[in-house]
């Protein structure tokens, strides 16, 4: 009995034990816990009691130098500067456009006759380079007077010496493809085709197409031409070396040769020459607005005759040109055709040209003239209601039509030619072909 009393006795004594030794532990642990807290509220206790909007502020001004940010100019800097001539320029007004501030050299161009070019010869479109140091003196200028001209003026101890010369050209094949919406300068347009080679086009296959009223949307061209170029710039076009034209699913192609004995050396691939005796028409880009007839009402003198040629439409001072090699019969007035020019060709062949505003410089009775020479200018002298050129074709006397006659052929390509010949055709053929091939590709 004693043993269990000892025992539980025990066992009372060591739980009282473990109860006191949890509730030192949870005392230091409440006593950790509280001391941060007790220690924030003393320091806030502490503090001076004066309102946050209230503290006093202090205002400090450091003068603090910051990096320069300006140009440090090298004077051997140089800067090269090229532009283009604009409409109503002058040098003083390109000079300040391109930065060159040295009036010496303004006047030494502006009164120097080696250099009076720049001031009676500054043409809308033409280049201009300049080279001028840091300064704005300057030490090089460049301006382009034609094509395959160049004036210099470069600065040296003496002054600015002055030459002219030619531009130096590299020759460049430029392949290009346009399709026809609604006309064929649109369409060049839009290819970035130079108006040169689209007139060109034009010229090439005139007794083959009516590029007025014959083009269709959807039809095709692919060209490839000359292209000169001077420090990576185009400057000027050469030939068409070959052009193809699908018009209404009919395919054209020309090829040039210039060794040939012909005016224009354009031949199909397979050597036929494309080059006629006549002009199918004298005008560029003209609509027949007057077809040739036995019997048409006469608009001025009200009454039925016939009419023995063509009107074309055309602006007056619209250019005419000669239909073929010929010498000139007749210049002068003639009834109602007004001012009138009759040419006198090969093979019992005239042509006549009617209603003129003015003779081309130098024309007269019995001069030569060659296919396509400028003999006179579109106007309304004469029974005429608007400007137009009347145009007659006589064969033996007898009237044909201009528009439906058939032309005599052009000089064929000679035997010696042609081994030459095939070579350059089967080459610009191949990038006809190339053109074709990536036109079908971008439309898919």
């Amino acid at each position: 009995m004693n043993q269990k009393n000892q025992f539980a006795k025990h066992a009372i004594l060591t739980q009282n034990k473990l109860l006191t030794a949890r509730k030192i532990r949870f005392h230091w642990i409440f006593v950790a816990f509280l001391l941060p807290i007790m220690v924030l509220i003393a320091t806030l206790s502490a503090a001076p009691d004066i309102e946050a909007g209230y503290l006093p502020v202090r205002i400090t001004i450091d003068d603090i130098r910051l990096p320069s940010m300006m140009h440090q100019q090298n004077p051997n800097e140089i800067f090269w500067h090229t532009d283009q001539v604009r409409r109503n320029d002058t040098l003083d007004v390109i000079f300040n456009r391109m930065t060159i501030e040295d009036k010496d050299a303004l006047k030494f161009f502006m009164y120097t006759p080696e250099t009076r070019e720049l001031n009676t010869q500054l043409v809308p479109g033409r280049s201009i380079g300049s080279k001028v140091n840091a300064e704005g003196k300057l030490l090089y200028l460049e301006y382009q007077l034609r094509d395959d001209e160049r004036l210099t003026a470069k600065l040296t101890d003496d002054g600015y010496e002055v030459n002219k010369g030619k531009t130096p050209f590299i020759k460049h094949e430029i392949l290009k493809s346009a399709t026809i919406k609604s006309s064929l300068f649109g369409a060049t347009d839009a290819a970035e085709i130079p108006d040169q080679i689209a007139l060109k086009i034009a010229d090439i296959f005139s007794s083959e197409i009516n590029f007025n009223e014959d083009l269709s949307p959807g039809d095709t061209i692919n060209v490839v031409y000359e292209g000169f170029y001077n420090r990576g710039e185009l400057v000027r076009t050469g030939d068409i070396l070959a052009v193809e034209i699908v018009n209404r699913g009919k395919t054209h192609r020309a090829v040039h040769f210039g060794k040939a004995d012909s005016k224009y050396a354009y031949y199909t691939p397979e050597g036929k020459s494309l080059h006629k005796s006549f002009l199918r028409s004298p005008l560029e880009f003209t609509r027949v607005s007057s077809s040739f007839s036995r019997g048409r009402f006469h608009p001025v003198l009200h009454r039925v005759r016939a009419h023995k040629g063509v009107d074309l439409a055309a602006r007056s001072g619209t250019r005419i040109k000669a239909s073929g090699d010929a010498v000139v019969k007749f210049k002068g007035k003639k009834g109602g055709y007004g001012n009138v020019i009759i040419l006198k060709h090969r093979n019992g062949i005239q042509t006549l040209y009617g209603h003129l505003s003015k003779f081309a410089k130098g024309l007269r009775k019995g001069k030569k003239v060659e296919q396509g020479d400028i003999i006179g200018y579109v106007g309304m002298s004469g029974l005429a209601t608007g400007p137009h050129l009347h145009y007659e074709f006589l064969l033996n006397g007898i009237h044909r039509d201009p528009m439906k006659v058939k032309l005599p052929k052009g000089i064929p390509l000679e035997a010696k030619y042609k081994k030459e010949f095939k070579k350059n055709a089967s080459k610009y053929m191949a990038q006809i072909e190339m053109l074709n091939r990536t036109t079908v590709i971008a439309s898919k």
